[in-house]
Formats: structure tokens, C-alpha cells, sequence
């Protein structure tokens, strides 16, 4: 098939590339670089079936030819990020929500929007099943990316009730691996960032707080289940093994032999104290599972950290 994947220099974008020309696409990486890499672009570049283009989705998709699937994954998606850039954020889960759904719709292809599990908030149902509706802030410090997936959701869901377009939606959990950026903000690359420099590891809170660590290569795997599945609605992909901040400062620590222990810093405001994702639709339904343990994963995500700080 001929893919387009949207944020295709991003952390998971990257990935999704590799792995769809391994599998023998043609496929075709738009992306702005307000927070993508060209080092990651050039993972993929001197594959024959693969093109970058360097622009914004909200502009429109400047690439001629007929789609069979759109993968919409761009987006800030770190909270540096997106509190850096509000309204790009704003406007790629928008605007550029409906740029894809329109060229899916004029090219009969099928488009996957990648929501998140920050449209759970700071969830008061535990694990989180995809009909929890979250506890959200509109207006906080974070609502800029969590609402602009709850409406990207309402938008990808009303052109498919009105069968404009064939869409899929996932809500993805936290992942890593390589090809994150080591200053993203989030929590394994700023812990293992952190590490190798034999700093002290930033704690906020008391560190009980929890994630669900997703390995990157799962993830793809599970968009790619979704995306050729029947799957109407949202489907939350991640690892439901769960840990406490200071159980992962404990692992980095050791892993990487630094010394130097953890500080403690105050919680920024809203964020979630516990996450978890139910799988029980992706299991039954596309039969997926995570098959990657949080050692492995993490050994591969702290050698490409190794390699590119030095």
C-alpha cells in the first residue's frame, strides 16, 4: 500500500515508518519539525520506498497520489512541548485532524487518529476502560493537549458515523524506545538523560505516583492491528504493567550504575497520579497483547540514549 504517516520525523512516527517499509509499503513521512528530528528522518531516507516532506498538515498535504491509509500522529505530545506551542497543538489536533479525514475521504483510504490517554485526565476509574469518559481540566495547564484530542476523537467519530470516511482511533499509553528525543520532558528520557550525565533523577511528589510503560515496537504493532481491523471506536493500546516513579528511578539508576540518587521536586499541576490502560478490547479484538518486558525495553531505549549523548 501507499501510506502517509503525519509526524513521521516524530519518536513514534519514526518507528511506524521503519516498520511499514519493512513490510513492504511505500510510505511517505509529512512533517514540520517543530518538535521531529531530521535525525530521525534520515533512519528511514535511503529506503527506495520512502519520501519526506517537510510541511505543516494544517496547510494541507502537499503530495500528489492516492493514500490507502493515513496514520494522523502528528502533535506535540510531551508537556514541554505543548505548553511551548498551545496553539500548534491546538491546531494539529484540529485543522489538521480535518486536512487527513478530507484527503481520506477524496482518496476512498482509511485514516487512523492517534489519541492519547491523557483524554482520561487524572482518572478516578482504575485501570481505564475506553468508556470512561476521564476527568479532565478544560482550562489547566495541560488542556491544551487533552482537549485537543478529545476533540480530534469528536471529529475522526463524526465523519465516520456520517460514513465520510473509513477511520480508526487509538488511545495510546505511555511508550518509549528509541528515537525519543533526550530533552522531550518525559519521564524515561529526562530519567535516563539525567542518568548517564550521573545527575540526580527528578522525582515530583512523593513518587508514588504511577505509568504503564509501553516499548515502542507494541505500539506499532497494535496501530498496525488497528488500522486493518473492523475496530469501530476507541481502542487503548499500552502496557497495563504498572510502577510507581520511584520504582523506575530505582531501575534507571541501577541500570545505568549512577550514583547520585533522586531529588525531589513539587507536583506540577494536574498530573495524573495514576495510569493504567485496560486492554480487554484490543485482546478480544485484535489480538494483542504486549510482548516486550519493561528490562528489555528498557536496555534497547538506554543503548540508543548511550549512543547519541556520547
Amino acid at each position: 500500500m501507499r501510506i502517509l504517516v503525519t509526524g513521521g520525523a516524530g519518536f513514534v512516527g519514526t518507528n511506524l515508518c521503519a516498520r511499514l517499509l519493512a513490510d513492504g509499503h511505500t510510505v511517505v513521512a509529512l512533517d514540520n519539525l517543530c518538535t521531529g528530528s531530521r535525525r530521525n528522518v534520515a533512519a528511514n531516507a535511503e529506503h527506495g520506498r520512502f519520501q519526506f516532506v517537510e510541511a505543516n498538515v494544517c496547510e494541507g498535504i502537499p503530495v500528489d497520489g492516492r493514500f490507502d491509509r493515513i496514520f494522523h500522529m502528528a502533535s506535540p505530545a510531551s508537556p514541554i512541548h505543548y505548553v511551548r506551542l498551545p496553539f500548534d497543538t491546538l491546531d494539529v489536533n484540529s485543522i489538521g485532524t480535518r486536512v487527513c479525514l478530507d484527503r481520506g475521504a477524496a482518496d476512498g483510504g482509511r485514516v487512523l487518529f492517534a489519541s492519547t490517554s491523557e483524554v482520561y485526565g487524572d482518572p478516578l476509574v482504575h485501570p481505564q476502560p475506553e468508556t470512561y469518559w476521564g476527568n479532565v481540566s478544560s482550562i489547566g495547564p495541560r488542556s491544551v493537549y487533552d482537549e485537543a484530542k478529545r476533540f480530534g476523537e469528536a471529529l475522526v467519530t463524526a465523519y465516520g458515523r456520517a460514513g465520510r470516511t473509513e477511520v480508526r482511533l487509538v488511545r495510546i499509553f505511555n511508550t518509549y524506545g528509541p528515537w525519543m528525543q533526550p530533552h522531550d520532558g518525559r519521564v524515561i528520557p529526562a530519567f535516563v538523560s539525567q542518568a548517564i550525565e550521573k545527575k540526580p533523577l527528578t522525582v515530583f511528589g512523593d513518587g508514588l505516583q504511577t505509568r504503564s510503560f509501553c516499548f515502542v515496537e507494541d505500539l506499532v504493532e497494535g496501530l498496525i492491528r488497528l488500522m486493518e481491523s473492523d475496530l469501530d471506536g476507541p481502542c487503548n493500546i499500552g502496557n497495563p504493567t504498572e510502577m510507581t516513579m520511584l520504582e523506575l528511578a530505582d531501575h534507571v539508576n541501577r541500570a545505568l550504575d549512577n550514583p547520585a540518587g533522586i531529588v525531589h521536586k513539587p507536583l506540577p499541576k494536574h498530573d495524573p497520579t495514576r495510569r493504567r490502560p485496560d486492554i480487554t478490547r484490543a485482546q478480544a479484538e485484535l489480538g494483542w497483547n504486549p510482548t516486550i518486558d519493561f528490562e528489555a525495553g528498557f536496555a534497547k531505549t538506554a543503548a540508543w540514549f548511550r549512543n547519541i549523548l556520547g
